[in-house]
Order: C-alpha cells, then sequence, then structure tokens
C-alpha cells in the first residue's frame, strides 16, 4: 500500500470488488467471470461506474450481472467498555 492509497483510504475509499458476469455475443449461454478490485467510496462507487461505463462502450462481450462489495481496511480505534453484572465466588 502507497501512501497515497492510504490518504484516500483516509478520506472514506474503500476496498471494493466487483464481480462482473459476462457473455460474448457469439457464445451467449457461456458466462465467464472477470473480478476487480479498486479503492471507491460507496454508495456511489464512481471508479466501478466508469469502469463499466468503458467496458459498454469499448469490449464487445455482454455484461450479465454485477455483484459489488466493499471493505474497510482503516477505520478508527474501538474501544469496548464492560461493567461488572456481577460477582462469582
Amino acid at each position: 500500500m502507497t501512501d497515497a492509497d492510504l490518504v484516500r483510504q483516509l478520506r472514506g475509499e474503500r476496498l471494493t470488488t466487483a464481480e462482473v458476469l459476462y457473455y460474448m455475443p457469439d457464445h451467449p449461454a457461456l458466462l465467464q467471470r472477470f473480478l476487480w478490485q479498486t479503492l471507491d467510496i460507496a454508495p456511489e462507487y464512481p471508479r466501478v461506474h466508469r469502469f463499466l461505463d468503458h467496458w459498454r462502450r469499448e469490449i464487445e462481450a455482454v455484461i450479465h450481472s454485477v455483484t459489488l462489495s466493499a471493505a474497510g481496511l482503516v477505520s478508527p480505534a474501538r474501544l469496548d467498555i464492560s461493567r461488572v453484572v456481577g460477582t462469582l465466588h
């Protein structure tokens, strides 16, 4: 991870995985899978949208479906405080 990636994550970008199921026009019964990961901002996902727009314009493959998942790699520290409910002798 570079410093620029860390700065992007601190600004709220999350590791986003896009799973694209697609088929070639001459073989519509054969679905193929393409996985792509990038840092992006949920829930708008501007980078993923630009990528999919490029795909639709430039690639002959037809998109069947897209599944997105995102995970924050950098987050504030959490402190869990518990209190004593009872004592056992």
